[in-house]
Order: structure tokens, then sequence, then C-alpha cells
């Protein structure tokens, strides 16, 4: 499966759904970061390939050559890669979703509904553009109005409003930690028996608290992400 996350803004968390959503459950596909400018999933300790958005005739070989991927559009690139989309012929067919993450400030909801057309004006079918609601409070429809609006008018993407990442702390606490989930899952120390440590520094057992907790709240946000991943994409698809 080849997947392109991608939207013409930059703040609707791309980058940590590519690191944290997608890789941990797409085992073993490589990453390409088409972005010259903003940071990367590197910044999260995974490995990551990165391309400059007008080297697409070297990412289209590399795709070529691969039968599972993650794209990571930055928005300083997203024009480019459309272009190039459009300008190599077929080249759209290569991809097999464009999971396009919307938060709801009214602003990310209509450069959405932007990004959406373009995908449906170069011939992507309404299949292959599958929207992620991020960073939600409470309500899906209540929070996106615009979107489902959109949908309900143009039917030129696929939506599910159990498609949902609600907010929570543990992205910005891994972004400070420069980590990514499927790291602190797979680290083994054992943080509470450290913590029995009473003559550790106060420093370490600060430490060794925060990343107990943390581990903590990535299980539980992890289960909610592969009901997500479930939904999002079909058996079939993986």
């Amino acid at each position: 499966m080849k997947v392109v996350t991608i939207n013409y803004t930059g703040t609707v968390g791309k980058t940590t759904l590519a690191a944290n959503f997608l890789s941990p459950r797409m085992s073993g596909a490589p990453i390409y970061a088409v972005e010259s400018i903003n940071e990367t999933a590197e910044t999260l300790g995974l490995d990551v390939e990165k391309l400059r958005g007008n080297k697409f005739r070297e990412l289209f070989k590399k795709l070529m050559l691969e039968d599972h991927a993650i794209i990571d559009v930055g928005a300083s690139n997203v024009e480019d890669f459309m272009a190039n989309l459009e300008g190599f012929d077929e080249a759209h067919e290569e991809i097999d979703f464009y999971m396009v993450p919307v938060t709801s400030g009214t602003k990310e909801q209509k450069e959405t509904m932007t990004l959406i057309s373009s995908l449906s004006a170069i011939g992507v079918p309404p299949e292959k553009i599958r929207v992620i609601f991020n960073r939600v409070e409470r309500d899906v429809r209540a929070e996106f109005p615009i979107i489902f609006a959109y949908h309900d008018t143009s039917k030129s993407f696929w939506i599910n409003e159990r498609c949902a990442v609600f907010e929570t702390e543990l992205f910005d606490a891994l972004s400070v930690n420069r980590t990514s989930m499927q790291a602190l899952m797979e680290d083994e120390t054992d943080y509470k028996q450290l913590l029995k440590n009473k003559e550790a520094s106060p420093e370490d057992r600060n430490r060794w608290s925060d990343m107990y907790g943390l581990r903590a709240l990535c299980r539980g946000v992890n289960r909610k992400l592969d009901a997500v991943f479930a939904e999002l994409f079909d058996k079939e698809a993986v």
C-alpha cells in the first residue's frame, strides 16, 4: 500500500500522523519526506528519505520499486508535487490512497476543500481521497461542518466520521522528547522499578515518572489509532 499524506496547509499534523499513525501500521514501509523547509518525521527518530518537491521523477522511480511506501508532502512543496502528479502521465494511479488530515479551523477546512478539488481535477477517484479528522475535541460533525457540507455537495472524496484522532497531549510530548509512539512502545525500560530507587537524583526520578506516564498514555492512544486505521483502510487495501 502506498499512501500520500497531503494538505495545502502546514498545521494539520501531516508529519505527526505519518510518523505515529501510518508508520507503525505499515511495517517496513519507507517514508519519503517531500519537504524543503519544515521538519520531517526524521526529527522523531524515524528513518526518512528527504526529497525536494522538484525531484518528482526520482520519487516516482522509487515508488515503482516499492510495494509499500509513505509519502509525507510538506506544505511548501504541495504545489510542485501536484503539478508533477499531473505532468507525469497516470502518475497519480501509482498512489493507493491520498490521506488528507484536517483540523477544525475554518482556514484549514477551506484549504482542505481546495486540495481535494485539485486531486479530483487531475483524475484521482473519490475512493482514493480519504479525510482523517485530526485534533478533534469532542464532536466530529459539529467541529467540521464545512467538510461534511462539501462532501454532501461534491461527493469527490471518501469520508467516515469514525476516522478521527482526538486531541491529546501525547504528540506534543513526543515532539519535545524527539521520539515516536513506536519507539516509546518498544522501550523496555522498567521505569516503575527505577522509581523505587529513593537515592536517585530528583531530576532522574522526575524523568522516569514522566516517561512512565507518557508510555501509559501512549498505549491508550495507540489502541484508538488501531481502530481508526482499520476504518480508514479496508483489509483489501492493506
